[in-house]
């Protein structure tokens, strides 16, 4: 059984951005296995000023909601794409496809939502393109 609580800095959690080679665009922080959760998916991401995250990716099960917690930017959801400010949440379906852009201040993201194990979400690189 793990501890009652967890409490770290999500700057402490490893970036995943370097090992894809997308370190020039965003950082991407997953969260779950480093504060033991088990229900509970969330991950920190922050996507470089002026810059769009590497690939859009959509998940089977997972529900996430995705709050702004710094910065501004926009979000492709399948055909919409929707302007961003801080504090601004958006619930995203399993199924639909997803991907951030960061505007001149950057982007800071919160996503997180219930854990479903198999699920890692399919990556589409170069699902957004002008």
């Amino acid at each position: 059984m793990p501890d009652p609580y967890t409490h770290k800095n999500l700057t402490e959690v490893e970036d995943s951005a370097p090992k894809f080679g997308f370190e020039d665009h965003q950082e991407a922080r997953f969260a779950r296995s480093d504060f033991d959760a088990e229900q509970t998916g969330f991950s920190y991401h922050r996507v470089k000023p002026g810059k769009r995250q590497g690939f859009g990716h959509r998940h089977d099960e997972a529900e996430e909601v995705y709050v702004v917690i710094r910065g501004s930017g926009r979000v492709k959801l399948d055909d919409d794409i929707l302007e961003l400010a801080e504090l601004d949440a958006v619930r995203v379906s399993p199924g639909v496809t997803r991907q951030f852009e960061a505007a001149d201040d950057g982007l800071d993201l919160l996503a997180f939502g219930p854990h479903h194990e198999g699920d890692r979400g399919e990556l589409v690189p170069g699902w957004w393109s002008d």
